[in-house]
């Protein structure tokens, strides 16, 4: 300011122009402002859209009942919704001795039930050391490779549902259901 300025600075953002005038700061931080609150805003609407579309909104009722009728469906195939209910025939865990190729010792303990197809359970228990003796050259032959991954329990199971089916005849169990699986 010059010497015959006898006007005190108003505030201490403002500056002084080349004619020594006060210039006001530009206004950019209401416009930042009003970017901030518009982004928090769309944010808010979308999280609430997510969380409506997972949580609160209603499927189609067509939809919903054609669900329930294979639901339905399902269990009177597999006999669950019959007056016995299901029964399951448990055979003894298992622990056997499993091939390494580094020589070391790798053993698998495996704890299957058996759902009952045509058979009685009285029958497939009778049978039982049949299905051990089908389960045990399959199981020692396997290797730790052969057990990694997530769709080796599904061939397990698939090929224990074989040996059990070749032990005690064609329809009389309808699924194996494997308990544990474990490699040490």
């Amino acid at each position: 300011m010059g010497i015959w300025a006898l006007s005190e600075p108003t505030d201490t953002l403002n500056e002084e122009g080349e004619d020594g005038a006060v210039v006001a700061p530009p206004k950019a931080g209401k416009k930042k402002l009003l970017i901030i609150v518009a982004a928090a805003v769309l944010l808010l609407l979308a999280a609430g859209g997510g969380a409506f579309f997972f949580l609160g909104g209603k499927g189609d009722p067509k939809a919903e009942a054609a669900k329930a009728e294979t639901a339905k469906a399902e269990t009177a195939k597999h006999g669950e919704g019959s007056e016995e209910g299901a029964k399951f025939v448990d055979i003894p865990a298992m622990v056997v001795n499993i091939r390494s190729p580094d020589g070391a010792a790798h053993f698998l303990k495996v704890h299957v039930m058996l759902v009952p197809g045509t058979m009685k359970e009285e029958e497939i228990k009778e049978g039982l050391p049949l299905v051990l003796d089908a389960y045990q050259p399959f199981l020692r032959e396997l290797r730790p490779e052969d057990l990694a991954g997530s769709a080796a329990v599904f061939r397990v199971k698939e090929e224990l549902l074989v040996r059990t089916v070749a032990a005690l005849g064609e329809g009389s169990v309808k699924d194996v259901l494997i308990q544990d699986l474990v490699q040490q």
